[in-house]
């Protein structure tokens, strides 16, 4: 604590008075300050302030904080907050525990802040998902924020499964913070978050028009997942559309699990890379002009019914489209038509550009 020296009779000088005065003015209820250890006693702390004066911590506080005020020695320095701006002691009332948790929350923040990606270890769960902390906070990992079950994890449900939950405790996982509120104590996080940003890092090394070759690790109904064989660590995606010109019923029709491809990047948005292997292919419908043309009396087989309407195999390359409006329905059109059968159509109109030939049933 700054104090003046002066002689008996004499003032302290206006401007020490005055900077001493400032400084108490100064502190709020609340605020986190710091200082150095002065005495430790039993039942009190003194803590020497500065311009602030002299800070106290008693000792229902100090059973509080006792592991903080255990690891206290004389001139140590020390972060307190502020509950009493001059107690009737005339001391600056401080807590250590409460300041303690300020901070922690100040750093959970500065996490989020810098979107850092963390790795923590679970120790409990939920219902709702898991529970581990982050700098003496709890912290809680919803199941909607876990990455796909499918990553070693076990199918883990919308409303998950206490024993799925219960095997990941212990374990650890990298996740981002997402939501800070100390108001409500609350601390969300996010293994998903990580992911992306892990994702949106690797992925720098890429760039639209490449080419890659990859290895077929998933196939779903919209699509085919292939991992780089330069980078396992990075997945990109095919969708159902771009496995090739013909519109494909079923992925599974064009490639298989562990099919090496190569493929081109077509996107990269998020951290998520589009592929294409229709890029790669000569296009059919070059030239079509000189094969189909308005008018034209055609044989096809029906591949397969959709909203719109048929799709039809006109040859091995090039398909054709029946509306459903020419039947005035979807039960009409397949009562006219049956899958795998062959049938005599008229092509209605040619368009090159955009791969489509419509067709009408003779």
């Amino acid at each position: 604590m700054i104090t003046a020296i002066k002689q008996e009779g004499e003032q302290a000088p206006v401007s020490v008075v005055k900077s001493e005065i400032s400084a108490m003015r100064l502190l709020r209820l609340g605020d986190l300050v710091e200082g150095k250890v002065l005495e430790k006693g039993s039942r009190m702390i003194l803590v020497d302030l500065g311009l602030y004066g002299t800070g106290a911590v008693y000792r229902g506080e100090m059973q509080n904080a006792r592991e903080i005020v255990r690891a206290l020695n004389v001139d140590d320095p020390v972060r307190g907050k502020v509950v009493d701006v001059d107690n009737e002691d005339g001391f600056v009332e401080l807590s250590l525990s409460h300041a303690d948790r300020q901070k922690s929350w100040e750093n959970v923040q500065d996490i989020k802040d810098k979107e850092e990606v963390l790795k923590v270890k679970i120790t409990g769960f939920n219902k709702g998902g898991l529970i581990t902390d982050i700098h003496g906070l709890p912290a809680f990992l919803p199941i909607s924020q876990l990455i796909n079950p499918s990553e070693n994890k076990g199918e883990i449900g919308v409303n998950g499964s206490h024993t799925d939950l219960e095997k990941l405790v212990g374990g650890e996982v990298e996740i981002r913070i997402t939501d800070v509120n100390p108001r409500t104590n609350k601390l969300i996080i996010s293994e998903k978050a990580a992911k992306e940003e892990s994702s949106r890092e690797m992925v720098r090394n890429y760039s639209v028009g490449q080419i890659v070759e990859g290895v077929v690790t998933g196939i779903a109904d919209f699509g085919v997942f292939v991992k780089f064989t330069d980078n396992p660590s990075v997945e990109g995606l095919i969708h159902i559309s771009e496995l090739g010109y013909k519109i494909v019923e079923n992925p599974k029709e064009m490639v298989k699990i562990d099919d090496l491809v190569k493929v081109k990047i077509t996107d990269i948005k998020d951290g998520k890379i589009s592929l294409s292997l229709k890029a790669l292919m000569s296009d059919p419908w070059s030239g079509i002009e000189g094969r189909y043309k308005n008018g034209q009396e055609v044989s096809g087989k029906v591949r397969g019914f959709h909203p719109f309407g048929a799709v039809i195999d006109l040859d091995d390359e090039i398909q054709g489209q029946v509306h459903v409006a020419s039947f005035g329905g979807v039960e009409e059109m397949k009562k006219k038509l049956s899958q795998g059968e062959v049938y005599t159509f008229e092509i209605e109109s040619l368009n090159a550009a955009e791969h489509k030939i419509l067709l009408k049933l003779k």
